[in-house]
């Protein structure tokens, strides 16, 4: 992670190993903010494990941490719309780096003078520097960062949005929605894990396949798991029932990215989502739900991928289409 070359600088990007299937790197920094800092309210994040009982705790204080999101990221999308659904917007503030990043960092080049104008850095590493001086694995989206001392908390995606909904409810807006009900939890973290695995990451197993062989496998593997949730849609309005969760979540951000972005250059092309009736009817919905729609940003979207994953898209090209236009069509699943 040096910054003494020039290469460092270059948008450019190497995601695929030769021969290889992809393996994303699932060590996070595992603190946990929780009420008052003491133990979790609750300890099931829908990844299949527990976050490590010696974690370090910071306490909920409003204004205390700035989460850092980019809109182009997935998996910090995903922050952003959980903030949102439940108000927590007065709270924790939102810093949102630009699309397209270097070697080093996620960058905020979409404020003023290139700077977070909270945390007065120029790239997030900053803050995870600020911490652990030798970091030694990538600088990811979404973190959450301590203004103060301007040293990152956590990176640890599905257990921040997780802590949003179970730690900070002493903030939550008073209509604020019911992300993780205890009537349908246990099948509910079975269904997030499924889709983490067969669909969120599923894509990049595809778009980042080191071989054929390990293409094929996550090709078949990605449309099994999108035929059963096309299935299940059509019996219901939410993969839960009448209601957004926060499987909802989970599974939106990566729709949204579809036939923008995975069908095409992820190579996951059996068919786009728009020719699946009752997911893209179901995506459109979301959608047009404010803290849904209002995170997405197709052209920072589009820029991230095909300007960041060269190894991909060595031209660098972004691609103009699809109609953004259709997303607010009518769903119809009233």
């Amino acid at each position: 992670m040096s910054s003494s070359t020039e290469s460092d600088h270059s948008t450019s990007g190497a995601y695929v190993t030769a021969g290889e299937e992809f393996d994303r790197d699932m060590n996070y920094i595992p603190d946990r903010i929780t009420a008052h800092g003491g133990a979790p309210v609750d300890d099931r994040a829908g990844t299949g494990k527990s976050s490590p009982s010696d974690a370090p705790r910071w306490p909920v204080e409003p204004g205390r941490y700035r989460l850092i999101a980019a809109k182009a990221c997935p998996w910090a999308n995903r922050s952003i719309i959980v903030r949102s659904l439940l108000g927590l917007e007065e709270v924790i503030s939102l810093g949102m780096p630009g699309p397209t990043h270097d070697k080093r960092s996620w960058t905020f080049d979409l404020d003023p003078d290139g700077v977070d104008p909270v945390l007065g850095i120029e790239r997030l590493q900053d803050a995870y520097f600020a911490r652990y001086p030798d970091y030694p694995r990538g600088i990811t989206v979404p973190a959450i960062v301590e203004v103060e001392t301007g040293k990152v908390v956590t990176n640890d995606f599905p257990w921040i949005t997780h802590d949003f909904f179970f730690e900070w409810r002493d903030h939550h807006k008073p209509d604020a929605p019911n992300l993780w009900p205890d009537d349908v939890r246990d099948e509910m973290e079975d269904l997030m894990v499924r889709v983490f695995h067969e669909v969120n990451n599923g894509v990049y197993r595809c778009g980042f396949a080191g071989s054929q062989e390990a293409y094929d496998a996550a090709y078949d593997r990605l449309w099994t798991a999108m035929d059963w949730l096309e299935d299940r849609l059509s019996t219901r309005r939410y993969l839960m029932g009448d209601a957004v969760t926060e499987a909802d979540v989970r599974l939106f951000t990566t729709l949204a990215r579809f036939d923008a972005v995975y069908h095409g250059h992820f190579k996951c092309n059996r068919n786009k989502l728009t020719e699946m009736p009752n997911l893209w009817g179901y995506a459109r919905d979301l959608y047009q739900i404010p803290a849904f729609g209002d995170s997405i940003d197709f052209e920072q979207i589009k820029a991230h991928y095909y300007v960041v994953q060269t190894d991909i898209n060595p031209t660098q090209i972004v691609p103009k289409g699809p109609d953004a236009s259709v997303w607010l069509e009518p769903h119809g699943r009233g």
